[in-house]
């Protein structure tokens, strides 16, 4: 395995001084890079994903360009789902459409398991390109979290208010909890053969589960999310947890056997250390910003990274993904001076 010259993500996802603070941008594998764009009006993201030579060239690719500090797995949280008997499909401007949603408890006890060797050969055949042979930066894998997969599963594609999910996980709890243990198996195989294969670290997205509650995420929600990270934990590298919107929830996150807690733009990194949040921290820029001049990107950046040196253990990343209007040399330039400045800060 190619040994990783670049550990500053790894040290400081374990709280250790770093010369530089460390960054990775969600999304930066996309829609905001031309080359990125050519591929894609020749191959679906399910074709780009199935041949492991193009999938590690765009997930290598930011990092070429941008001299980002980890590289993030190029997939779809909905990777896995087919294998367990979901029928998604992915409709350009739509997002995952699923022609079968869950309805009642029959349709959670028809879901099968999932295999990884046998299922998602290809993702795993991509891992091992990058990491024997093309990476000296630590590779991200990830799996989105049991409410944001199931929340497609059962609304049938994107929502804005998760009504249909809500109202499942309300009304048919035997169904819902017996969904989320099916969910939870499913994710904990198929991210330890992702680390198995060569990932350095495990980003799980839970994208929508501040649609909920507090205390319904502490009753539905985290029983499943600590039975998830334990186990991953056994494989002893780096979990972060990551949501949009929920910032109500990082004090539970904080609480989950993991390593970083993920911010998106709504919560100030020194509140979140106010409030409690004592594992180290990812973010948290909002998207937006790259498509501001620079001195406000400099600016909000500069605030960021100083709120982030306080104590050891940041990530610089954005609240969310980037916008596919984001100029890649912005990106470029982002990271340059994060290093920059943040190496000043720290050796002044």
């Amino acid at each position: 395995m190619t040994r990783i010259t670049n550990d500053a993500l790894l040290k400081a996802a374990r709280g250790e001084e770093t010369d530089v603070t460390p960054v990775w941008f969600m999304r930066q594998a996309g829609r905001s890079q031309p080359e990125y764009r050519a591929l894609k009006e020749k191959y679906s993201l399910f074709e780009i994903t199935h041949q492991p030579e193009l999938c590690a060239y765009v997930t290598r690719l930011p990092v070429e360009q941008y001299d980002v500090d980890a590289a993030i797995l190029y997939k779809d949280i909905m990777t896995p789902l087919p294998s367990i008997g979901v029928d998604v499909e992915i409709k350009s401007g739509i997002g995952p459409v699923i022609s079968n949603p869950i309805t009642s408890l029959q349709d959670v006890e028809k879901l099968g398991e999932h295999h990884p060797k046998e299922d998602v050969p290809y993702v795993l055949e991509t891992i091992k390109l990058l990491t024997e042979e093309q990476l000296t930066v630590p590779l991200i894998g990830f799996s989105g979290a049991p409410f944001t997969l199931s929340s497609y599963m059962i609304e049938g594609g994107p929502s804005k208010d998760y009504k249909k999910t809500k109202a499942f996980m309300y009304s048919e709890p035997k169904a819902w909890f017996l969904l989320m243990d099916k969910l939870a198996d499913m994710i904990i195989t198929y991210v330890k053969a992702q680390i198995k294969a060569g990932a350095s670290a495990i980003q799980i997205f839970d994208s929508w589960v501040g649609a909920l509650h507090a205390e319904d995420y502490r009753y539905f929600i985290k029983p499943i999310m600590q039975h998830i990270f334990s186990e991953l934990k056994e494989e002893n590298v780096p979990l972060i947890m990551f949501g949009v919107g929920a910032s109500h929830l990082a004090l539970e996150w904080n609480d989950l056997p993991v390593d970083v807690v993920g911010l998106d733009w709504r919560l100030p990194i020194q509140e979140a250390r106010a409030n409690g949040i004592s594992k180290p921290v990812q973010g948290n820029l909002d998207p937006a910003v790259l498509m501001a001049p620079w001195p406000v990107i400099e600016e909000r950046a500069k605030a960021i990274i100083d709120a982030g040196l306080e104590k050891p253990g940041h990530i610089f990343n954005l609240g969310h993904g980037v916008f596919p209007q984001v100029q890649p040399e912005t990106l470029k330039r982002l990271t340059a001076f994060i290093h920059e400045y943040s190496a000043m800060r720290r050796f002044k």
